[in-house]
């Protein structure tokens, strides 16, 4: 099976376009070829003229560890082009940006979760690409959640960074597809092409979205591991609430939570109580960990640590989001008046709590606060955005 730079730098014919052509590249460190080569090494070993390269959120060589970490524009000290970034001064292309090249390649690996702010930058990028007159070309890569959907529809009004458009939160799709929805959802008018994959089978075993001939390459800091992408379309909403993700720590983004004062054990049995359904396709076991940084640091914090791997995943059982609204729903319910929501600035919005950001939309807070909702009050709102939004992006999928 091949990605879509694997078969660019291989398909003659497919390059064929780019001659004579200024060429940029959006990449981050995961933007590799079948053989580990960066796709900025590979494009210009083949020959293709690259005039700039633009940096994402945690910046192309990704060593920002955390949100709201800003990277600088820079010039590569190897091959001597501009290298842009999109989480710095601006995090969308300004027009002297777009002026360096004719054909943007867009590289990046995402992880299918609408917050993760890589489907936010490919937006801006066909947005700004169909102002200049420039063409965007997808370089796709597979969706390691796989094509299942869930969670409910970002809201009018509630647009952020990690809020491009009114979709669910585990989108189902590749950027590939993202960029043909974009397209005709925003009435771009824009030159695309999505180079697709080949051999890719979303949904089977064993990878069921992540192939199994290719390894893990994090494509940010703390997505280290194809537990962490399954899971992420939950466990992202941590970042709203005063409860640790894990960062800090070697797995972060894997625990359903982490805490000094909240009573793992008990907040498992609660689950169970509550919606033993949503706990399906995945384990969950106790933990303990120290963050040696970031929320909690230097305090032994109790979790709970999800494994959806191995035999214990299940990939069209798992449901991450309704896993990680369960675990909030249980700690109101054990701990009535504990401090759950983060208020502080989350990706530049000020005006906001962060989970509602997260969320697009207050839907899931007034959920877990009332004490009278119960799981089913939750399943009847996201499963109708479910259903509309795959009726929705049924005309633009590529691969089934």
């Amino acid at each position: 099976m091949k990605f879509g730079i694997d078969r660019l730098i291989t398909e003659e014919g497919l390059r064929a376009p780019l001659e004579g052509q200024r060429v940029a590249l959006v990449a981050h460190p995961a933007s590799v070829t079948a053989s580990l080569d960066h796709s900025l090494d590979a494009l210009i070993g083949r020959g293709i003229s690259v005039s700039s390269a633009f940096g994402p959120q945690h910046g192309l060589k990704g060593d920002k560890q955390d949100n709201m970490v800003e990277t600088r524009d820079e010039i590569d000290p190897h091959y001597g082009i501009p290298i842009f970034s999109l989480y710095g001064e601006v995090r969308r292309p300004t027009a002297e940006m777009m002026a360096s090249a004719d054909i943007f390649l867009f590289d990046l690996q995402d992880l299918g979760c609408r917050i993760y702010t890589f489907v936010t930058t490919l937006l801006y990028l066909l947005e700004e690409a169909a102002k200049a007159g420039k063409s965007v070309w997808v370089l796709d890569r597979p969706n390691p959640a796989g094509g299942p959907v869930e969670g409910t529809l970002l809201q009018p009004g509630q647009e952020s960074f990690v809020g491009a458009g009114p979709m669910v939160m585990r989108h189902g799709l590749t950027m590939g597809e993202m960029a043909r929805w974009f397209v005709a959802h925003f009435k771009l008018d824009v030159d695309l092409q999505v180079i697709e994959m080949s051999g890719w089978k979303p949904g089977k075993a064993p990878g069921y979205g992540w192939s199994d001939e290719r390894v893990w390459i994090n494509p940010s800091p703390n997505a280290a591991s194809l537990n962490m992408a399954r899971a992420y379309a939950g466990t992202v909403m941590l970042e709203g609430t005063t409860l640790s993700e894990g960062r800090g720590t070697t797995r972060p983004l894997e625990v359903l939570f982490g805490a000094p004062d909240v009573d793992a054990k008990a907040v498992l049995a609660e689950m169970h109580a509550l919606a033993p359904v949503w706990m399906r396709g995945c384990a969950i076991r106790e933990c303990w960990f120290e963050p040696t940084f970031h929320k909690h640091v230097g305090t032994l914090c109790n979790g709970l640590m999800i494994h959806a791997e191995g035999k214990f995943y299940d990939h069209y059982a798992f449901q991450p989001w309704r896993l990680q609204a369960l675990a909030f729903k249980a700690i109101r319910k054990l701990y009535p008046d504990y401090p759950l929501w983060r208020d502080f600035p989350y990706e530049y919005e000020l005006d906001r709590l962060a989970i509602d950001v997260i969320n697009g939309g207050p839907a899931l807070r007034d959920w877990v606060d009332d004490s009278e909702a119960v799981p089913d009050d939750l399943d009847e709102l996201a499963g109708a955005d479910e259903t509309a939004w795959r009726e929705t992006i049924a005309p633009h999928l590529i691969y089934g």
